[in-house]
């Protein structure tokens, strides 16, 4: 058992789920559940199988930003399985997941800063990572990363105190790491499950943006956009309306909102 509850035995034990978290290997420290994923991947591993790590030492963001990941927070992969044409809903579920979670947890309001950023009074609290392997037409695998702020204490790292907080720096108390895990792991698999049967993840997770009607500046590979953050399409790209009044399709960037006081 490590000091912030965290274990294999504590996640499973009585999991109200049929294979999100079933499977559940956790490591005291680790330098990147992601890599550790991708070797379970390669044996074969289970869907649903979840690694994670107490504290990570070499995480990785997206667009390959370092994550940090202290004693006391969260950082979890998850491997699932799902077919090509549910590929562009899994950071709508991953990042809904969390939402969901948070809110049970601790009653707080987050909200979702496209594509995947997940934000609390416009600060980050969590940040998420997809790794797709299609080959041929088919998806191999897929890796959901999730890195959550727990208990991080910003004021002890003057690099993000700005732009970082956590559960319970938002809270006003201690957020058990365990029980956010396990809800998190029980929302996942629900909204897998209803994404399995038909059901449309876009609107909620349009809903839950707190990009849309912001003015926005956007970085995708070596161009740069500004304008408002119009809409979304089904396929989670965004569709940016510049001074010109042109329609943008952004599928991946690093987005800024432009607003006084937000990231």
């Amino acid at each position: 058992m490590s000091t912030n509850g965290l274990s294999a035995a504590a996640i499973t034990a009585n999991l109200k789920t049929r294979f999100v978290g079933q499977r559940v290997l956790y490591y005291p420290s680790v330098a990147s559940t992601m890599e550790v994923a991708r070797l379970e991947v390669q044996k074969g591993t289970p869907e649903g199988t979840v690694i994670i790590a107490g504290e990570q030492t070499a995480g990785r963001g997206r667009l390959q930003r370092s994550w940090l990941t202290p004693k006391g927070n969260v950082a979890l992969s998850v491997v699932l399985y799902p077919t090509l044409a549910q590929l562009p809903s899994m950071i709508m579920l991953a990042s809904l997941a969390v939402v969901h979670s948070i809110r049970v947890v601790t009653g707080l309001d987050p909200a979702i800063k496209w594509p995947n950023d997940i934000l609390i009074n416009g600060r980050k609290v969590c940040g998420i990572l997809i790794e797709s392997d299609v080959r041929q037409e088919k998806v191999q695998s897929v890796i959901i990363g999730i890195g959550l702020n727990v208990s991080l204490h910003p004021a002890d790292y003057p690099d993000i105190q700005d732009i970082a907080t956590s559960l319970s720096q938002e809270s006003g108390r201690d957020v058990p790491a365990v029980d956010t895990v396990r809800t998190l792991l029980v929302e996942m698999e629900r909204l897998y499950s209803e994404l399995t049967a038909g059901r449309s993840l876009y609107e909620e997770w349009r809903d839950n943006l707190v990009t849309l009607g912001q003015s926005v500046r956007v970085s995708s590979g070596k161009n740069v956009y500004e304008g408002i953050a119009e809409s979304v399409a089904p396929d989670g790209s965004l569709i940016l309306r510049d001074n010109k009044g042109n329609h943008i399709p952004i599928v991946a960037g690093d987005i800024m909102l432009r607003t006084p006081g937000s990231v």
